[in-house]
This record gives structure tokens, C-alpha cells and sequence, in this order.
């Protein structure tokens, strides 16, 4: 069953790595500097909670806060029930180009112990940027994807029930303003770091675009100057340069593990050396018995249970084998699978063939 899974696995990764000698589009390759999100971040306040709120010095204080811009005046040293309030983060991306009145998606988040978000209202909330300034006033009802009930003790759950997100629910009230139309040039940002893919951009450009006179060179392995017409002729040619094809170097072997998950994924690029492993398994049962230890009557001790808990340790043969060479990702997996190599496995055997010099990848885990 290993042996299928990880058959299948290879089957995905070929056709998912296949696209590399495919022509692919600038626009998928690179970004124009300076065209880019922002984070943007708030404090604030849901009510209309069933009772799923916090009782907190910090959500009582933010509430008089409130109550007192609003015209609301309260005793000193009132206390509010809090029950159906929640102090919250809110967390926002601004889209390059946003202008003033279009609306954003947000994230809410429970910075307390309230039990749940689930039918609350997120009050109108300033959303800053890094320089403090306001760029968008969020407010509306929340969708929680999470469920939960409690009873008698009991407790079950399903999905985060403290954080929740409203669709359009914060309206842009200030445009960051961009470069993009001043200069001579402009600047391609590739999304992976390759000199031989900057190199054939540049080459792409000056060919489709300007074959009389060079208008693009590569600065270094990520980014490409390109000379671009001022006024409204720029946002045309920034259009033709995203639609130009190009053939993307190969990637580099990697090899990236999940270790808390046991996945593995490598590119069709990995190899391996000839190589000798032997791998085994180790096995360890633990198995508790409870029992109950009653005193006689006239004893005067009392009832105590008693744990007796065995520990079995299995360790399973492992065979020295000798995996030859391979130069094409089916051989690697053919050859882990030779071994009985489970994906929990993988981490610790991968390792050890970058140590020992046997993997021709790079190595990476997340």
C-alpha cells in the first residue's frame, strides 16, 4: 500500500514539475516593483455575543472608551457586564491601486478569552499601516466557519471558533501612492531568485518587444531594468511585457520535508549516488491495566486504583542494501521504496544521504 501511495506521489510531482519546459508568461514569472500589497491592522471591539464574550479589565475599558466618544458618561468605577463583548485584532491586505470607497476583506481575531465570535458584530474599526495613518474604516457581521456545543461537562468543536472574517468588510478611505509612472525605467521582480531566467526575460523583451535596440538588462539574478515609455503609453507596455512568453530555467533539486507531518516532496531534478543504507524499525507498546485496590472492612484504609503498565519494544531487522544510482526522480522513489521507507521515515534517511554526500538536492525542512 506504501509502495502505491508513493507511486502515486511521483505520478503528481511529474506532472506538477512538468511545466518548466513549458513557455510561460512574464506576468507569471515576475512582478513590476513597486506594485504590491499592504498590511494594514486595527483594534477593535464585536458585540451581540450569545454570552461566548470575555469579562477582562481590557474589553471594560475599551467599551467606556467608546461609550464616552459616543456622548455616553458613566460613574467612575462602574462595572460593566461583558458577556456579549470581545476585544479583537483586525488584520487586513491593501491591493496595489486601491482607491478611496472600494471595499477589502478583513480578518478578526480574538485577542481574549471570549469562547466564541460566532453572531457577533465588529464595531467601526480604523485599520492603520506602518506609518500610522488610516487607510480604511472596517465594520459588519462576522463569518465564522467553526462550530461548537457544550453540555454536561461535555465539550466538542470543530474549527476555530475565535476567529472569523467579513467579505468587503472595510472600506478604503486613502490610496498608497506608487512609482510605477515615474522614471525612465521600470523594474521586473522575479518571484524566484535564477540568472539563467533573468537572462532569457531580458533576451525575451529586447526580442519581442524592441528587436532594433536593447531595452531591458538584468541587474543581478532576481531583477530586470527596463526602459519604458513615460505618460500613458507606460501601462500598455507594462501589458505587452506581462504576455510575453518565456522558457524558464529548470529548477534546482530540492527536497522539502514536512517533519511534523512526515511529507515529502521532491522535484524531478533530484539524483542520487551510488549508496549502501540499512533501515530499520523500532516499535515501542505501552499497555496499562487499571485496577481497583479495596481495603478490608475493619482495615480503615481507603479505596485507590492502581495502574500496571507493561512496555514491549520491537525492533524490526535492517537490511544493508545498495542503491545504485539514479538520475530521474522514479529511480529515488524506486529505490526509497526498496528499502520499505515510509514517508515518517524519509526525514531521518534523506538526512543522512546529504551528510553522507549520496543526494544530489537541496534539502529543506519546514
Amino acid at each position: 500500500m506504501m509502495n502505491k501511495s508513493l507511486n502515486l506521489l511521483l505520478a503528481l510531482l511529474i506532472a506538477l514539475f512538468s511545466w518548466n519546459a513549458v513557455a510561460e508568461r512574464i506576468k507569471d514569472l515576475a512582478s513590476v516593483q513597486g506594485v504590491r500589497e499592504n498590511q494594514l491592522l486595527g483594534y477593535g471591539l464585536v458585540v451581540g455575543l450569545d454570552g461566548s464574550g470575555e469579562q477582562s479589565a481590557l474589553t471594560t475599558q475599551s467599551a467606556l472608551t467608546m461609550l464616552s466618544q459616543l456622548g455616553v458618561t458613566l460613574p467612575a468605577g462602574t462595572n460593566l457586564p461583558m458577556k456579549n463583548v470581545a476585544a479583537v485584532m483586525v488584520t487586513a491586505s491593501l491591493p496595489a491601486f486601491s482607491r478611496p470607497g472600494q471595499t477589502i476583506d478583513i480578518t478578526v481575531s480574538s485577542m481574549g478569552n471570549a469562547k466564541s465570535l460566532r453572531g457577533g458584530t465588529l464595531l467601526m474599526t480604523p485599520l492603520k499601516g506602518a506609518d500610522g495613518q488610516v487607510y480604511a474604516m472596517a465594520q459588519g457581521n462576522l463569518l465564522v466557519s467553526g462550530a461548537g456545543a457544550a453540555a454536561g461537562g461535555s465539550k466538542a468543536q470543530v474549527n476555530h471558533l475565535d476567529v472569523g472574517r467579513i467579505p468587503g468588510g472595510a472600506t478604503v478611505e486613502r490610496s498608497v501612492p506608487t512609482d510605477i509612472a515615474r522614471g525612465d525605467y521600470i523594474y521586473l521582480q522575479l518571484n524566484a531568485t535564477d540568472f539563467t531566467t533573468a537572462t532569457r526575460v531580458s533576451d525575451a523583451i529586447n526580442r519581442d518587444i524592441s528587436p532594433d535596440s536593447e531595452i531591458a538588462n538584468p541587474l543581478d539574478a532576481r531583477t530586470i531594468e527596463v526602459r519604458a515609455p513615460a505618460g500613458n503609453a507606460r501601462i500598455p507596455f507594462i501589458s505587452r511585457i506581462e504576455n510575453v512568453l518565456v522558457n524558464a530555467a529548470l529548477a534546482s533539486a530540492k527536497v522539502i520535508i514536512n517533519a511534523r507531518t512526515g511529507s515529502v516532496v521532491m522535484n524531478q531534478n533530484v539524483a542520487l549516488d551510488d549508496c549502501a543504507v540499512a533501515h530499520g524499525s523500532l516499535t515501542v507498546v505501552i499497555s496499562a491495566d487499571n485496577a481497583v485496590a479495596q481495603p478490608n472492612a475493619l482495615a480503615g484504609g481507603d479505596t485507590a486504583t492502581v495502574t500496571n503498565a507493561t512496555i514491549d519494544i520491537k525492533a524490526a531487522p535492517g537490511n544493508l542494501l545498495q542503491l545504485k544510482r539514479g538520475v530521474a526522480l522514479g529511480d529515488v522513489v524506486k529505490a526509497l521504496n526498496s528499502i520499505g521507507a515510509t514517508p515518517q521515515d524519509m526525514l531521518a534517511i534523506l538526512q543522512a544521504m546529504k551528510a553522507a554526500g549520496a543526494l544530489r538536492a537541496d534539502l529543506e525542512v519546514i
